[in-house]
């Protein structure tokens, strides 16, 4: 039988950093504001001329020469991101899938916001379970600092840019294969995080006076109740129905979107804080490209080793989430 296993990971961050004591000169926040109530400290900013697929593009190289398979054994590119190159085609996988010279690929776009990731995961499982696909490239990537509106406090604080790819690959051992996915949706509380205008819902000759409706909005306290509870049961539920304890995950890597969230599910679950992996200081809410490159930073530090079991978290617009247990398995 066919079993999907993650392969290897990879992860780009620009080079450019946005502290909290500059924002405080854009709007009205300080350093203190922002870091008692979301614990960031910092978020990377995309260049002007640097595209999402660029910086997915600079993930994927390195989630490939990790991976030890040769790049034309990659058969299908997935991207998961709400800051896509162009609003409505072509795809930024088919952009990727280009500039990294990878043919003939079935490439695609999915939009889950910061629960892409774990999406294009369960996508990428399927295709490989099902027979129909043998390695599969997946990239979280986002310029978020480009739908991000720099007046709005309750936003501009949170976001910043980069890129995380990994490899699922076929393998027929089932002790290296991914465990399971959960992911869900509710629509029914879109408008707690969205992007109202732009999209067919817009009048398109009223866009030019609605500019501030094509960036992020948020009503920030409602979706942290609703972002705790979900991700709580969700959590919950994942590990009782694989008869998995929290005491047995080796690596919590929960998006990235607010200290107090991450904190409060992991207090939930009873997770130790060595088992809870942390990156929101210093890269913000990256949406799609959270949990990535979370993962690469880890790697990067060591601290990932192969057969450790990871335990995937995410909530984002839409409303969706997901959560996945995932064993680290790259080809020996």
């Amino acid at each position: 039988m066919a079993y999907a296993a993650f392969r290897s990971i990879g992860a780009y961050v620009p080079s450019k950093i946005l502290t909290n004591s500059e924002l405080s000169a854009m709007v009205d926040t300080s350093d203190e504001w922002i870091t008692k109530r979301t614990g960031i400290k910092e978020r990377r900013i995309a260049a002007q001329n640097e595209t999402t697929s660029d910086m997915g593009v600079e993930a994927a190289k390195k989630a490939i020469q990790r991976s030890k398979i040769d790049p034309s054994q990659i058969d299908m590119v997935i991207c998961a991101t709400i800051s896509p190159d162009y609003f409505c085609m072509p795809s930024t996988a088919t952009i990727i899938a280009n500039k990294l010279g990878l043919p003939n690929v079935t490439a695609f776009d999915i939009s889950a916001a910061c629960t892409g990731f774990v999406y294009i995961l369960s996508i990428a499982k399927a295709f490989i379970e099902s027979g129909m696909k043998k390695n599969v490239l997946i990239i979280g990537a986002e310029k978020l600092s480009a739908i991000t509106d720099y007046t709005d406090r309750g936003t501009c604080i949170l976001f910043g840019d980069g890129a995380g790819a990994a490899i699922i690959g076929v393998t027929d051992n089932k002790d290296e294969a991914i465990i399971d996915i959960h992911t869900g949706s509710d629509g029914a509380f879109a408008d707690l995080l969205m992007t109202p205008n732009g999209g067919s819902g817009s009048i398109h000759d009223a866009l030019d006076k609605e500019a501030a409706g094509c960036f992020m909005q948020m009503k920030g306290n409602e979706t942290f109740k609703v972002a705790v509870r979900t991700l709580t049961k969700d959590v919950i539920e994942i590990l009782h129905d694989n008869k998995i304890e929290s005491s047995e995950i080796k690596h919590f890597v929960p998006h990235q979107a607010n200290y107090r969230i991450i904190k409060a599910v992991g207090d939930a679950l009873k997770m130790r804080d060595e088992q809870v992996v942390l990156t929101v200081a210093k890269y913000g809410n990256t949406s799609g490209a959270s949990i990535p490159m979370a993962i690469n930073d880890i790697y990067e530090e060591g601290k990932l080793k192969a057969g450790e079991l990871m335990l995937l978290d995410a909530f984002g617009g839409g409303l969706t989430w997901g959560s996945a247990l995932v064993p680290f398995s790259p080809l020996k």
